[in-house]
């Protein structure tokens, strides 16, 4: 039996494209090339690894054999490589950049954000900030999107084609205002938060579609920013997890109380810096992801639970859990 040929990097991104797209005529008219051209380019693909990648005798449309799917797998390991290959060449020779986008999940503590950009702003005077603050999956959509070339993402379902490295994580609890049922009540019983109005931070990309996340009531109001959303929650209209630095001092002025309910305790919200794979930090956005890195290892550990409204003694501390707002 003979040893498979040697493909080209071409072929293989005219099956990526073909893949992609869904047809030869449309992974033509992508690459600007004629559709006889894309089957010849397959045909020798094939020829060359001495299997067949498509069936085309019971569908019209493309669909992989068991043996196209293999190879289609290596092809996109093999393409993304090549790809980090370029764009890290592209960075040594491009050397510091100009300008960076970045974009950050709103949850992000003030004093986080704060840190780090004063002291990006003394490491880099000469790289201008483009920054932009969004929430849940828009953050990650930006930098899909190459609106930003860095970001700062809550937790998220792995994306294709996106590098992520963590950087610490935020406390989430749920809180009400003093006046509101939940907070008099003290202790809660299991459901109770299922009775009320829960205050729901919305995702304005389509990467979470159709998800809730840490949503227990049925009565949800759903907001667009976290500012609304705090403002409510002092006003009394709801409940809702919030970080537990922003209120802070709401909870030391007892304009927010930290809620008290077993099936709802809050948790971590661990977020990653995140790029695309095709288009790596360089040196300035590489020192912002790190000086962000640092920050997490330096940070104390999380809040303590809910105190006990009768002795002020702390109870059990809760799991992490992916909780978001």
């Amino acid at each position: 039996m003979s040893e498979p040929g040697t493909p080209t990097l071409d072929q293989l991104r005219v099956l990526l494209t073909i893949v992609d797209v869904g047809s030869f005529a449309g992974a033509a008219r992508k690459l600007n090339r004629a559709t006889s051209v894309i089957s010849y380019s397959i045909a020798n693909l094939e020829a060359q690894l001495g299997v067949k990648l498509f069936d085309r005798e019971t569908t019209r449309k493309p669909q992989l054999t068991k043996a196209g799917r293999m190879v289609l797998a290596e092809a996109r390991t093999i393409s993304g490589g090549v790809d980090g290959l370029r764009a890290k060449t592209k960075g040594l020779l491009q050397g510091l950049e100009t300008e960076l986008h970045l974009v950050l999940d709103v949850l992000l503590p003030e004093e986080r954000v704060v840190d780090a950009l004063l002291s990006f702003r003394d490491a880099f005077p000469t790289v201008s900030l483009h920054l932009h603050v969004e929430t849940l999956g828009a953050v990650t959509q930006l930098v899909l999107d190459r609106v930003a070339t860095v970001g700062v993402s809550g937790p998220l379902d792995v994306v294709g084609g996106v590098e992520r490295i963590g950087v610490g994580s935020v406390r989430m609890i749920p809180v009400a205002a003093p006046q509101h049922p939940l907070a008099l009540a003290g202790k809660n019983p299991p459901g109770a938060g299922r009775e009320h109005v829960q205050l729901v931070l919305t995702d304005r990309s389509p990467l979470t579609h159709g998800q809730d996340f840490a949503v227990v009531s049925a009565r949800t109001w759903r907001l667009a920013d976290l500012a609304s959303k705090h403002m409510l929650l002092k006003a009394g209209i709801g409940w809702g997890n919030m970080p537990e630095p922003m209120i802070r001092e709401d909870l030391e002025r007892g304009l927010l109380v930290h809620l008290d309910m077993p099936d709802s305790i809050g948790g971590d919200y661990v977020m990653h810096a995140v790029y695309r794979a095709d288009s790596p930090p360089g040196p300035a956005a590489s020192w912002l992801i790190e000086r962000l890195r640092n920050q997490a290892a330096a940070a104390p550990g999380p809040i303590s639970p809910v105190p006990d409204r009768m002795t002020g003694s702390r109870g059990a501390a809760g799991r992490r859990t992916k909780s978001r707002p």
